[in-house]
């Protein structure tokens, strides 16, 4: 499995499982950071920065953000 750059930390360290009780979740966590936060594909869409199909809302336990895997950084 490849790892991303973790949006908390920016190591390249983030990796994921696709949740089996929740149907359409994949888990984000980080093995230098320990961050967390959840993904629902269905919110992954194309982003207005890099025209790559890698933008994604993810949610942790204080917030929900767009984050583009290409991009590698928050998008507002």
């Amino acid at each position: 499995m490849a790892t991303q750059v973790c949006p908390h930390c920016k190591k390249k360290a983030f990796t994921w499982y696709i949740d089996d009780e929740n149907s359409g979740i994949t888990v984000w966590g980080c093995y230098q950071c320990h961050y967390k936060a959840e993904e629902n594909e269905k919110d992954e869409c194309i982003c207005d920065r890099c025209g790559h199909q890698t933008k994604t809302k993810l949610r942790d336990q204080d917030k929900e953000y767009w984050w583009c895997f290409t991009c590698k950084e928050i998008i507002k």
